[in-house]
């Protein structure tokens, strides 16, 4: 029998756009690829890598106790139904409930930690009770990857982890399928695109507010907006913009940033921005927030700049100092981005860390 890889997941959609290279990589390696998440549109995609998919209903931002029990008895079901050799989680909800299934059923698993999410960061009794269930979930896994140093000396200093700690440069980007992109033109009007699930976290509030301040002294510059809805007064405000063309959900993220000048992000908190490092793959600068997760992909004044979290003031006079740059400048500061991840990102040894890892599981069970 081959030996069998079960995934706990949050979502369709990032596990296929950021993780199928891995998902290819498992099949080719001989692993049966089962992955547990809830049914979505990509869910046919992946079943086409050759994995199969098992439904599971789950609420990301949820925090109703009784369907996080159920969600851990789904896990439990799953678990002892497929006895898999090895369990991979990723996101915070199959992260605990996840692990703590592996746990109760005496599964090998290795934990991913894409970011700390707003619970932990928001600190007070909402952090304490997240790190409680973190330590339920993590305390047995075999290895726990995380995407930035930052994350990682925290749950360190949090009593979560310890040598069983490794850090990856997030996702990686696939630099074959995203390859550099000829500048926009020099006499058309600077265009900047923030890509973000529509949330305060995500700083939609200061991106909203930088456009209306910007286009008052550069009426003709330029601001898109891509992502689902996560917040409903969110939306309503986006809705209500006259400043930002906002696009929705758009699948294919390189023909938007192709044409764009540059692109923003102004989040709260990081895991590794994927979206910066597609821009970077693209050739294309970035204006992002001073933060875990941003700052190891941008390089200050060389293939992007920086700005204060939550401070719209400082990411106005970013964007107006991008503007005033000469054209030239922002050229080779996009190539310099590209080089960047070339060297810092690639995709294929963040892979290479979780064969190595999955198969050390797989060779200490024979």
């Amino acid at each position: 029998m081959k030996p069998k890889v079960l995934i706990l997941i949050n979502n369709d959609v990032g596990l296929y756009k950021f993780r199928k290279e891995l998902l290819t990589a498992l099949i080719e390696d001989g692993f049966e690829t089962v992955v547990s998440m809830p049914w979505g549109e990509y869910c046919p995609l992946v079943e086409k890598l050759g994995c199969r998919v098992i439904d599971t209903p789950l609420e990301r931002t949820g925090k109703n106790p009784f369907k996080d029990i159920s969600l851990l008895k789904q896990y439990l079901s799953v678990i002892k139904k497929e006895k898999p050799s090895a369990v991979l989680t990723y996101t915070v909800k199959p992260n605990v409930y996840g692990g703590l299934a592996c746990r109760l059923t005496r599964t090998p698993y290795i934990s991913n930690i894409t970011g700390l999410g707003k619970g932990i960061v928001s600190g007070g009794l909402s952090s304490k009770i997240v790190l409680f269930l973190y330590r339920l979930g993590l305390k047995k896994a075999s290895c726990i990857f995380f995407q930035n140093t930052s994350n990682l000396e925290f749950m360190k200093k949090s009593g979560l982890c310890c040598d069983n700690a490794r850090l990856i440069a997030g996702s990686g980007v696939n630099l074959e399928h995203h390859t550099p992109a000829p500048y926009p033109d020099k006499n058309k009007p600077i265009s900047f695109l923030a890509v973000m699930r529509i949330m305060k976290d995500k700083g939609i509030y200061e991106y909203l507010d930088c456009a209306k301040a910007v286009k008052e002294k550069y009426p003709d510059t330029q601001f898109t907006l891509v992502g689902d809805c996560e917040e409903e007064k969110a939306y309503t405000a986006v809705k209500a913009s006259k400043f930002v063309t906002y696009l929705g959900y758009i699948d294919d993220i390189d023909g938007i940033i192709k044409n764009h000048h540059a692109v923003i992000n102004p989040s709260y908190h990081e895991g590794m921005s994927n979206v910066l490092l597609e821009a970077s793959a693209l050739a294309r600068p970035v204006l992002a927030s001073n933060i875990a997760g941003c700052t190891e992909i941008f390089e200050e004044g060389v293939t992007g700049l920086g700005f204060e979290i939550k401070n719209t003031d400082a990411l106005i006079k970013r964007v107006l100092e991008f503007i005033e740059l000469d054209y030239d400048i922002k050229v080779q500061m996009g190539k310099n981005a590209r080089k960047k991840v070339e060297t810092e990102f690639d995709r294929r040894p963040i892979i290479t860390a979780y064969l190595l890892e999955i198969n050390k599981i797989c060779r200490n069970l024979k």
